[in-house]
């Protein structure tokens, strides 16, 4: 890893802060969950393939790097699915901070599977999480409405589609020949595009943007949010130790929470605060409670 430098950390910052306003897009867009998914990587995958052209870089390294790429591709439809589902049902802010829940899922899987070792962090975190949750969505599981339950059932699905993503792309990027980043994640909106568009024809949902609002929302989710925020994070992530990253990329979910209760006048109780807090905190710690630094 080279030396942290300032513009790095910014660089990172500036990532994650467009990052935390996809769920703003897909709650304003006025258009389906999956749709929400169909138009982000449609226009995040043409912005990325105008790079990829200019930068005149390679798409095809071979049938695996490929099937790496769809696999991604598949994961990540599923996490936009079922997170869309879960920003109508709980809200854009809760809906993020479940779906960041994938940090224990691949830690698990990396500590079970990889042989790799957890350090104390992963000991605090896994209560912290528990009692946070608690908070936030209450003692009583079953007095929830039936649509907010399916909403935090559905966000801890994301984080385990999530998860399948990430270990999928990890597993591309340490391959000896491979596709360059940029045209790599082009290819996983390429196949998440047609896997979306599919899934809202048969859901009945309306593909069409009618409104400018629509327009600007889903232009805004799917070049600034997918392809400008991840483009610069990705830069940014190999050069930032993997303790500044997990704090840097909280982030994404605590503005996206900050956007829900200021754009959309989310009531938050103290209580509901503090777990939302206790949260985050048990996040970070389990994003930097394995002793390798995946960057």
């Amino acid at each position: 890893m080279t030396a942290t430098r300032p513009i790095h950390l910014l660089q990172l910052a500036f990532g994650a802060v467009l990052v935390s306003f996809s769920p703003v897009f897909v709650k304003t867009a006025g258009i389906g969950p999956f749709a929400a998914g169909f138009w982000r990587m449609l226009f995040g995958g043409i912005f990325l393939l105008i790079i990829v052209i200019m930068r005149r870089q390679r798409i095809w390294a071979g049938w695996f790097p490929l099937g790496l790429a769809v696999l991604c591709g598949v994961f990540f439809s599923a996490d936009l699915s079922f997170w869309h589902h879960s920003i109508f049902y709980v809200g854009p802010g809760l809906a993020t901070i479940l779906a960041n829940f994938q940090v224990f899922f691949v830690t698990a899987i990396a500590i079970i599977f990889l042989g790799e070792r957890a350090n104390w962090r992963l000991f605090v975190a896994i209560p912290l999480a528990i009692i946070g949750l608690l908070l936030l969505f209450g003692l009583d599981w079953m007095k929830l409405p039936g649509d907010y339950r399916l909403g935090v059932i559905f966000g801890l699905i994301t984080a385990m589609c999530y998860t399948g993503y990430l270990l999928t792309l990890r597993r591309s990027r340490q391959m000896v020949i491979r596709l360059p980043n940029v045209s790599n994640i082009a290819i996983v909106c390429i196949v998440a595009t047609i896997i979306l568009g599919c899934e809202a024809l048969l859901a009945d949902e309306n593909l069409s943007l009618v409104h400018w609002e629509s327009w600007g929302s889903m232009l805004g989710y799917g070049i600034f949010c997918q392809g400008v925020g991840w483009v610069v994070m990705s830069r940014a992530m190999p050069h930032v130790p993997a303790s500044r990253i997990g704090l840097i990329l909280l982030l994404q979910p605590t503005l996206s929470l900050v956007w829900d209760i200021l754009f959309f006048g989310k009531p938050m109780s103290w209580m509901e605060s503090i777990g939302a807090a206790i949260t985050l905190l048990a996040i970070y710690f389990g994003s930097t409670s394995r002793r390798e630094e995946m960057v």
